[in-house]
């Protein structure tokens, strides 16, 4: 699978979202636009919603990919879709329905993701797979930009692969939390193919080489790792 790299606003300015959308496009630039969606209940923080996601859908020519830090994603997440979001992404901790969710995300356009805390193992989530277009592993405890990245999440990405693979899916697999150029190529050798980085792309003086960089690095990665064979 090609490798996708995906800003993190959360670590853009705010006041000039559109224009920080577009700082990382262009040539080889970003896949999507990670939107972090957060609600101060499920995580201790607060950040954009509905309205906010609507407008940036408008502005901006990436894609955007919503990532659901809230409680009760089964009543918010379709209005995300709704909005613009082309990828919506619910936590399983959250989500009291997830594969009928997950279905009534697809139903409305967007693809389907489910992410998973770093203390949420893959295993009991595995009949679910087939319902998801991606899997996100976070690599922090959400709710704060700029957290230093968790080693320990490495053999719960290499076992989700495995778990892909097992399965025969065509299943992205993000990684969110603490991505950079010192972590990318040990995420990608792991089974990630879906990279969101924040600080490390908004905080470089050029963000959209800063993609341009991370995407080499995680390729390089990825075509010396032996999961990646399997397809």
């Amino acid at each position: 699978m090609a490798v996708q790299i995906n800003p993190s606003i959360l670590s853009a300015d705010f006041s000039r979202l559109a224009d920080e959308a577009r700082r990382v496009g262009g040539p080889g630039g970003a896949d999507w636009l990670h939107v972090d969606v957060m609600d101060n209940h499920f995580v201790p923080n607060l950040t954009l919603g509905v309205p906010v996601v609507e407008s940036l859908s408008r502005a901006a020519d990436t894609p955007l990919d919503c990532h659901l830090m809230i409680e009760e994603p089964d009543r918010w997440a379709p209005a995300y879709v709704e909005a613009g979001a082309g990828s919506v992404t619910f936590h399983a901790e959250a989500a009291a329905a997830p594969v009928r969710l997950a279905r009534e995300i697809r139903a409305k356009g967007a693809r389907a993701s489910m992410a998973l805390k770093p203390a949420t193992p893959i295993e009991p989530y595995e009949d679910l797979l087939p319902e998801l277009d991606m899997l996100l592993v976070m690599t922090v405890e959400p709710g704060f930009g700029g957290q230093a990245f968790l080693d320990i999440m490495l053999p719960k990405i290499r076992r989700t692969r495995q778990l892909i693979a097992k399965h025969g899916l065509e299943l992205w697999l993000q990684v969110d939390g603490g991505v950079s150029a010192t972590t990318i190529e040990r995420c990608a050798e792991a089974g990630a193919d879906v990279f969101v980085a924040g600080s490390a792309v908004y905080g470089a003086a050029d963000p959209a080489e800063a993609v341009r960089s991370l995407r080499s690095m995680a390729e390089e990665s990825t075509g010396r790792a032996g999961w990646s064979c399997d397809h």
